[in-house]
C-alpha cells in the first residue's frame, strides 16, 4: 500500500497546529533552543523553518560555544593593527590592503568529520568551500594550502583515510588550476578515528573590486547559480547528519529517508563558476554575493537578508534540482556544492543571465529583495517560512560554556623530558639523528605534495618544503605574498595559552624567513567536545593566548574558523589551534630559500637555545612521552627576529634561511642540506653551553639556521647587533654531501636522505 504524501506544512498550518510533534532533537537542537526558536516565532516552526535553525544555530554555523571568547581577537585590536584591514572578522574572508592598490583575501577553515566518512570527496569539497569563501570577496583565488593531521602512519584508520585525503585535496585544486603551496601532515595517536583536513585559499584583487555578502536595494533580484542542487550534503558540515526528516516526521515528498552528509563535489563546474563571477564582477552586475557553502540555502538567504537594509522573498520551487523528489526543507539544508548567491539590480539581469549562459552556468532568479524585515519563503504561493533572517542567521545561542583547568594538568606540567635519558656519544647522536628524520612528523613529504601542482598559473615563487609559499602578485613591480600555516598541538596539550603564541610565533617565523614582513592572521580551532570543561579550559586559554600574542606582534586576526567535537569517545584529540600568517614580500626576486645552494656559505644560529625538550619530537618519537613545559614564548625576540630575517633577504644578505622548530636544529640543517645536496660542517660548542645534545635536538623558539657569502657575514653581524638578535657562527656548507657535527659524528647525506624519503612511501607505496 503507498503512503499518501504528507501535506505542505505550511506557516498557517503552524499557527492552527501548535502541537505537532517535530523532530527538533534529531536536527541537533537543545530543547531550550527550540523553546527559542518558538518564542522568536509566536508559534512552531515549519518543517522548513526548523531546516533552517536547525542547521544555522549548530555548532559549525553558529559558533554558540566560542563566539564569547573569539571576541576578544576584535576588542584587543589596536589602531595599529587595523591599519592594513579592509574587512575583518565577519565577512567570508578578511581582506587586508598590501600596497600597490592591491588586496590580498585569504582564510583557513576546517572539513574533518566529512573528511572522516568519505576521504575523498570531504577533502575536495573542502578545498571547494574554502575558494569559494575568497571568491565572494571579489578576488581571484591564487592559492591553497592543506594543514592536515592524521593517526599513526600504522593505524589501519590512517590508511585508509589519508590516500584519500591527499587525493581529494589534489584532485580538486589540481582541477581549478590552483598550486598547493604548503600546509602540514602530522601524526598523532589522537586523531585516530578524528583526522583534520584544514583548507586555506588565497585571492587578489585591486581595492575598487571588493564585493560583500549584503541584499540591499528594494526589488533588486536574487540569483542562484552553478551547479543544481541535489540530495548530497544534506546537513553536511553543518550537522554531518545521516538522517534527515522522514516521511514520518514531516517531509512532504514521500523521498528517500537518508541522503549522503558528506558533499559531492565537481571542480570543473567551480572552476567555470570561478571565471563566470569574475566576469560578473568586471561588469559590475554584482550588488551582493554569497558563496553557499555550510547550511546551503539556509545561510545564503539568511546571510543576505539579515547584512542588508530591507528583507527577501523566495520561490523555492525556483531552485534548479538534481533531485526531484527532494522535500522544501531538504533542498534548504542541502550542501550541494559550487553554488552562488547574487544581488543584482533589475536593469542587470539579463546581461548577468547572458554571461552564465556563455560560462555555460545555470542561473535562476529565485528572489527579490523587499523592504521588510522579514525572510518569506514561498513553495508554489504557500507560504511555508516566514522569519526575522538575523534570528536564523547572527542571534543564535550563545552559551558561556563552564569550563576549569583539568585535575591531570599539574602532573602533566611536572612530568619533564628534560629527565629522560639523552644520547651521550657521538653514535648515538648520529643513531638518534636518523631516527628522528625517518619519524612520521619529520620525514619526507614528497608522497603527498607530490600529488600536487606546486606551480600552475606560473605564479608559484616559493613551495613545498619551503618555510613559507609564496605567490607572486604583481610581474612588474615583483610584489608578492607568503603564507605559512603551523600548529604543534603537543605544546598546545602541555601549556593551551603558550601552544596558541608557540604557533602564531612558528607561522611568523617562517614568513619572515622566506623575506615577508608578517600582516595578517587567519586561523582554524580544532579542539574536542565544547561539553568536556577540560577542553573548554583548552579552548579558552588558546584563544587568550592567540589574542594577547597578535597584540605583542602587531597583527590582525581577520577571520578563520572553529571545529568543535574532534574526539573519538572519550579521547579529544590533541587541542590543535592551526596559525596562519600572511606577510607581505616587496621584491619577489629577493626572496629566502631554506636551502644551502653551494659550498662556501658560512652558517649562523640566530636566537638562543636553551634546554627545551618538553612536547619535542626527540621526547615523542624516542621516548614517547609528552609532559613538562614547551618551550619559552617571547613574542619580542620573535619580533626582532623577523626583523633580521626581512631585512637580510629583501636586502640580499642572507643566501638562505630556515626556521627552527619541529626536530630542532638537527632537522634545519638536514633539510637545508638535502635541498640542494650540499654538505655542511658545524662545530656547536658555541651554542647550548657547549652541551651537543641540546644544541642539536632543542626545540627552543625564536630562532632561526641561515646561510651568507663570507662577504656578507659582516652585513649579519650588524642587522643581528640592531635588532639585537643572538647570532653565533657554526660552520660552513661543504662540497662534500655530508653533515658533519665536529668532534661529535659525520653522516653522508645518500644516508640521511635514504631514511629521510623512504617513510611514506613504505606504508603508501
Amino acid at each position: 500500500m503507498t503512503q499518501a504524501p504528507i501535506a505542505l506544512d505550511t506557516v498557517a498550518a503552524a499557527a492552527t497546529d501548535p502541537d505537532r510533534e517535530q523532530p527538533w532533537a534529531e536536527l541537533g537542537l537543545k530543547p531550550d533552543e527550540y523553546a527559542r526558536i518558538r518564542e522568536i516565532l509566536g508559534r512552531r516552526p515549519t518543517s522548513a523553518e526548523l531546516a533552517m535553525y536547525s542547521v544555522m544555530w549548530s555548532e559549525h554555523c553558529s559558533y554558540k560555544s566560542s563566539k564569547v571568547h573569539l571576541k576578544q581577537f576584535g576588542e584587543s585590536m589596536t589602531d595599529e593593527m587595523r591599519e592594513p584591514l579592509m574587512v575583518g572578522m565577519g565577512e567570508n574572508a578578511g581582506v587586508v590592503d598590501v600596497g600597490q592598490g592591491y588586496a590580498v583575501t585569504f582564510k583557513v577553515e576546517s572539513h574533518n568529520h566529512p573528511s572522516y566518512v568519505e576521504p575523498y570527496q570531504g577533502a575536495a569539497t573542502g578545498i571547494g568551500g574554502i575558494v569559494r569563501d575568497i571568491l565572494a570577496m571579489g578576488a581571484r583565488p591564487v592559492a591553497v594550502m592543506d594543514p592536515l593531521r592524521f593517526g599513526p602512519l600504522d593505524a589501519e584508520d590512517t590508511k585508509r583515510v589519508l590516500p584519500g585525503i591527499v587525493a581529494g585535496v589534489g584532485g580538486y585544486g589540481n582541477c581549478l588550476g590552483l598550486p598547493n603551496i604548503g600546509g602540514e601532515a602530522v601524526f598523532d595517536e589522537t586523531y585516530v578515528g578524528n583526522p583534520l583536513v584544514n583548507a586555506l585559499c588565497v585571492g587578489v584583487m585591486r581595492h575598487d573590486e571588493l564585493h560583500l555578502a549584503n541584499a540591499s536595494g528594494l526589488g533588486n533580484q536574487v540569483i542562484l547559480y552553478g551547479a543544481k542542487t541535489g540530495g548530497d550534503g544534506i546537513g553536511g558540515v553543518s550537522v554531518l547528519a545521516s538522517e534527515t526528516f522522514e516521511v514520518s516526521t514531516g517531509s512532504t515528498s514521500g523521498g528517500p529517508a537518508k541522503r549522503p552528509a558528506v558533499q559531492v563535489g565537481d571542480p570543473f563546474m567551480e572552476k567555470l563558476l570561478i571565471e563566470c563571477t569574475l566576469e560578473l564582477f568586471a561588469e559590475g552586475l554584482v550588488a551582493g554575493i554569497q558563496d553557499l557553502g555550510g547550511a546551503g540555502l539556509s545561510c545564503a538567504t539568511s546571510e543576505l537578508a539579515s547584512a542588508g537594509d530591507g528583507g527577501m522573498h523566495v520561490w523555492l520551487e525556483r531552485v534548479p534540482l538534481r533531485d526531484s523528489s527532494l522535500a522544501p526543507e531538504e533542498i534548504l539544508m542541502s550542501e550541494s556544492q559550487e553554488r552562488m548567491m547574487a544581488v543584482v539590480e533589475p536593469e542587470k539581469v539579463a546581461r548577468f543571465l547572458q554571461i552564465c549562459a556563455k560560462w555555460d552556468v545555470d542561473a535562476t532568479v529565485v528572489g527579490e529583495v523587499t523592504d521588510t524585515d522579514r525572510l518569506v519563503i514561498t513553495w508554489h504561493d504557500e507560504v511555508i517560512g516566514d522569519v526575522p533572517p538575523r534570528s536564523v542567521a547572527h542571534d543564535g545561542p550563545t552559551y558561556d560554556r563552564p569550563y576549569a583547568r583539568p585535575d591531570w594538568q599539574d602532573a602533566l606540567q611536572a612530568d619533564r623530558a628534560e629527565a629522560l635519558p639523552r644520547p651521550q656519544t657521538g653514535d648515538e647522536l648520529r643513531s638518534t639523528l636518523l631516527q628522528l628524520v625517518a619519524s612520521p612528523n619529520l620525514c619526507d613529504k614528497s608522497w603527498i605534495t607530490d600529488q600536487y601542482d606546486r606551480y600552475v598559473r606560473g605564479n608559484t615563487v616559493l613551495a613545498q618544503p619551503e618555510d613559507a609559499g609564496v605567490i607572486r602578485i604583481d610581474e612588474e613591480t615583483g610584489l608578492g605574498v607568503a603564507v605559512a600555516t603551523d600548529c604543534n598541538g603537543r605544546f598546545a596539550k602541555l601549556d593551551p595559552y603558550a601552544g596558541a603564541q608557540l604557533a602564531l610565533a612558528e607561522a611568523h617565523r617562517n614568513v619572515a624567513a622566506t623575506g615577508g614582513r608578517p600582516l595578517a592572521v587567519s586561523d582554524c580551532l580544532n579542539f574536542g567536545s565544547p561539553e568536556d570543561t577540560a577542553v573548554m579550559w583548552q579552548f579558552a586559554e588558546t584563544t587568550r593566548g592567540l589574542a594577547a600574542g597578535c597584540v605583542e606582534l602587531g597583527i590582525p586576526v581577520t577571520g578563520g574558523n572553529v571545529s568543535l567535537y574532534n574526539q573519538t569517545g572519550e579521547t579529544a584529540i590533541l587541542p590543535t589551534p592551526v596559525v596562519a600568517v600572511l606577510g607581505v614580500v616587496d621584491d619577489v626576486k629577493r626572496r629566502t630559500p631554506s636551502g644551502f645552494a653551494s659550498a662556501g656559505l658560512e652558517v649562523y644560529v640566530l636566537g638562543t637555545t636553551r634546554e627545551e625538550l618538553s612536547g619535542s619530537e626527540w621526547a615523542h618519537v624516542v621516548h614517547g612521552h609528552l609532559g613538562g613545559l614547551p618551550p619559552q614564548v617571547d613574542l619580542a625576540a620573535e619580533k626582532a627576529l623577523a626583523e633580521v630575517l626581512v631585512e637580510g633577504g629583501q636586502g640580499g644578505v642572507l643566501a638562505a634561511a630556515h626556521d627552527l622548530s619541529d626536530g630542532g636544529l638537527a632537522q634545519g640543517l638536514v633539510e637545508s642540506c638535502l635541498r640542494h645536496d650540499v654538505g655542511v660542517r658545524v662545530n656547536v660548542s658555541g651554542i647550548a653551553e657547549g652541551d651537543a645534545f641540546v644544541a642539536l635536538f632543542s626545540e627552543s623558539a625564536a630562532r632561526a639556521v641561515v646561510a651568507v657569502r663570507p662577504e656578507d657575514a659582516d652585513a649579519l653581524r650588524a642587522l643581528a647587533e640592531k635588532n639585537g638578535v643572538p647570532l653565533t657562527r657554526i660552520g660552513v656548507t661543504t662540497e662534500e654531501p655530508v653533515l658533519e657535527v665536529e668532534g661529535e659524528f659525520a653522516a653522508p647525506l645518500s644516508e640521511i636522505r635514504e631514511a629521510w624519503s623512504a617513510t611514506l612511501p613504505s606504508v603508501f607505496g
